[in-house]
């Protein structure tokens, strides 16, 4: 029992150092993105990002340019690290017991409803705009857990899980919002095909297959099938994820969900999001006013993640605590809370990528990145002060296994 408990403690430990680490890496790369786009370099990075790639199987072809590539082909490999995650948390971590997936999952629920109510409201009556209402319900784990880091041991370990917790809980619902509404016109061919390819995966998973190599192929040709049936590419990521047995294990005493998510964890956090923020993140400022970044589109988003996420978490989890249905992680103070629901608005690359999917035209691309920086600053830089300066931060013992 000890042993178990110790791994768990061990594997919380590197999760949280190597998000925290990959959070730091992301925030350079988008930052030089900034600096690209402002600079001499401009149009070179802009070009870049429209080079022409395609790969062909015979008479099937899957031609796009480079930022698709990225955003449909390496955010497939997030989506399958998040479905691993999320698979793990529910079946023996964080999210595995009532007790403990109350607070973060409501809280998370919060901090996706009000955000998109204010995203609504700002943006009334203005047509198409009204696609991108789901943009601020998003938290960039990585992000937020970069500048929690950035505290040092000011932040109790409880919270950094509970963050992770309702980062999850976000994800989650982010997987569920892309499949339910950001949708193109369906291939109901393609769309069998890509059902075959997740019953040979339940297949592999009832026949207690434990290589992972099985899963990656069938894996890739779902995720061909996926993209070509109109449905996002990235949820081919998640449908993999689900079947990669857990509970089994290997003639190594190794769960192949875990090797999985162990092997692809440092892949995503120091390549796939960087590189992703790197190729959306440009924005010049070229020309911008106030009363551009004022405007309803980042409006919406900016006030949807600085007041929406702060008021979603911070008011479902006070009531739940108050009706004592739930109670603070421990050795965390109320001024804490709100610095971590407040880091919950740093959307940044979720936000990002949902924008992508709900805007199409060049037009969308200035005023949605300007209300995601804008939104997911404030949001850093105020969770950042409150939890530097709230009270009661010497309570830094972790209750691993608290419920």
């Amino acid at each position: 029992m000890g042993n178990t408990i110790r791994k768990s403690t061990d594997g919380i430990s590197d999760f949280l150092k190597l998000e925290s680490a990959g959070g730091l890496l992301l925030m350079a790369a988008a930052v030089l993105a900034l600096i690209f786009s402002n600079s001499p370099l401009r149009h070179a990075y802009e070009d870049l990002l429209k080079i022409p790639v395609e790969v062909r199987f015979g008479s099937l072809i899957v031609a796009k340019p480079l930022l698709l590539w990225i955003n449909d082909g390496l955010m497939a490999i997030f989506f399958l690290l998040v479905g691993l995650e999320v698979k793990r948390e529910v079946l023996e971590g964080e999210l595995s017991t009532p007790a403990q997936i109350v607070l973060p999952v409501v809280a998370g629920v919060g901090g996706m409803v009000v955000p998109a109510l204010i995203y609504l409201i700002i943006n009334r009556g203005n047509g198409a705009a009204l696609n991108g209402w789901a943009i601020p319900t998003a938290t960039d784990i990585a992000f937020a857990l970069g500048i929690l880091s950035l505290l040092g041991d000011r932040v109790p370990v409880s919270l950094k899980i509970f963050l992770t917790a309702v980062a999850i809980a976000d994800d989650l619902g982010a997987i569920v919002i892309i499949a339910l509404f950001y949708t193109a016109d369906l291939s109901i061919t393609m769309l069998l095909f890509a059902v075959g390819a997740i019953a040979v995966l339940i297949a592999l998973n009832l026949l207690k297959i434990t290589r992972i190599a099985p899963y990656v192929i069938v894996g890739v040709i779902l995720w061909v099938f996926v993209l070509k049936s109109g449905v996002h590419a990235t949820l081919a990521g998640v449908a993999i994820a689900f079947a990669v047995p857990l509970r089994t294990k290997d003639a190594h005493g190794h769960a192949p969900l875990h090797q999985l998510e162990h092997s692809l964890h440092p892949w995503v956090a120091f390549g796939v999001l960087p590189i992703f923020a790197f190729a959306n993140a440009g924005v010049s400022f070229a020309g911008v006013t106030l009363a551009a970044l004022a405007a309803p589109l980042p409006l919406g988003i900016a006030a949807g993640l600085f007041v929406g996420k702060l008021v979603g978490v911070c008011g479902a989890s006070a009531a739940l605590v108050r009706l004592g249905l739930a109670r603070l992680p421990e050795g965390v103070s109320w001024p804490q809370l709100v610095g971590v629901a407040a880091l919950c608005g740093v959307g940044f690359t979720m936000s990002l990528f949902i924008g992508s999917l709900a805007f199409e035209g060049p037009e969308y691309f200035t005023p949605l990145r300007l209300g995601v920086i804008a939104g997911s600053t404030l949001s850093g830089v105020t969770g950042y002060l409150f939890l530097r300066f709230a009270s009661g931060h010497s309570s830094t013992t972790p209750s691993h296994g608290a419920n």
